[in-house]
């Protein structure tokens, strides 16, 4: 097993160098000059220049990127443009936030997703299986920055049981309380799209588990149906889910970039959000890079304890 895990590290080494590759490109290719956007009004061609040769942007591209992974690898991400201060101070900052709503909303898809799909793989072709079926294409369906505002509209609006944006209440907040009254909009919003489509694998590994001969042969020695489920269905199952998990805690952490947008998050969607705006290009490459980093580590998670789990795999 510890070799496995370390060949499975060995092989995110290029994984990231690419990521980083495209990061640089990508915002090469924005249009814009980071000097004017920095110097706004008093862009004049001299200061532009002056600008341009201060941060190493009148340096070759292919320059620009070895000094800038040079700098990476030392743990140096640069500086921000617009703040004046390390990038990596910014995105430490927002990072957490970020963990926060996107752990609250993995957590919500993985236990409605598993829960749903279990009800629906055991009623199937009943009227739960098309009532939960009915809703998870509801909610794959619908956008989710859509959604997060008719939760706004609804329940902040109209009804005043919650805030509409923010982590803390302006004034008196800062409590746990405080964050969860804050977090419950934004973190269901991210997560209805994850839990459809966690349901519909979970029904569909289910179904073909409980039609295995074991299955069959459990129920066949007089073993209570929950035990059945639970114990051997759901064990079975969750083999072919873990992978699934792991591509949607990177979508919930990708899916933050807007959902933090509507809903005001302080994390690093919003983040990333207010650097494109202003051309921060070391903030936005530093604020990506460590979300891709972020999502091929949690596959990484996802193989490690699909591995552990399946004897087969091993």
């Amino acid at each position: 097993m510890a070799h496995y895990i370390l060949r499975r590290l060995l092989t995110v080494i290029p994984v990231l160098l690419g990521l980083t590759v495209i990061v640089f490109a990508i915002m090469a290719m924005i249009p814009g000059d980071p000097a004017t956007a920095i110097l706004g009004s008093y862009a004049t061609p001299e200061n532009v220049a002056r600008i341009n040769k201060a941060l190493g942007l009148d340096k070759p591209l292919v320059q620009q990127y070895f000094i800038w992974l040079g700098n990476i690898l030392q743990g140096d991400f640069g500086r921000s443009y617009t703040q004046n201060r390390p990038v990596i101070d910014i995105i430490t900052e927002r990072f957490g936030n970020t963990l926060i709503l996107a752990g609250t909303s993995l957590v919500l898809c993985s236990i409605l997703g598993l829960l749903a799909g279990i009800v629906s793989a055991v009623r199937q072709y009943g009227l739960t299986d098309k009532l939960v079926t009915f809703f998870v294409l509801i909610g794959i369906s619908i956008p989710s920055f859509w959604l997060g505002l008719l939760l706004i509209l609804l329940f902040a609006v109209k009804l005043q049981w919650l805030p509409a944006s923010g982590m803390y209440a302006i004034y008196g907040g800062g409590g746990p309380i405080d964050l969860l009254k804050h977090l419950i909009l934004p973190a269901f919003t991210l997560s209805v799209v994850a839990t459809g489509v966690v349901a519909r694998l979970t029904r569909t590994s289910m179904l073909e588990v409980l039609r295995q001969d074991y299955i069959r042969t459990a129920r066949a020695k007089g073993l209570k149906e929950r035990r059945v489920i639970m114990r051997h269905a759901f064990k079975a199952a969750l083999v072919s889910v873990i992978p699934v998990l792991g591509i949607q805690a990177g979508f919930v952490l990708g899916g933050a970039v807007y959902i933090e947008t509507v809903f005001q998050w302080p994390g690093i969607g919003s983040m990333l959000v207010t650097a494109i705006s202003t051309r921060d290009l070391l903030t936005v490459q530093g604020g990506v890079l460590i979300v891709a980093a972020a999502y091929v580590l949690f596959n990484l998670v996802a193989d490690v304890v699909q591995t552990m789990l399946d004897p087969r795999l091993r």
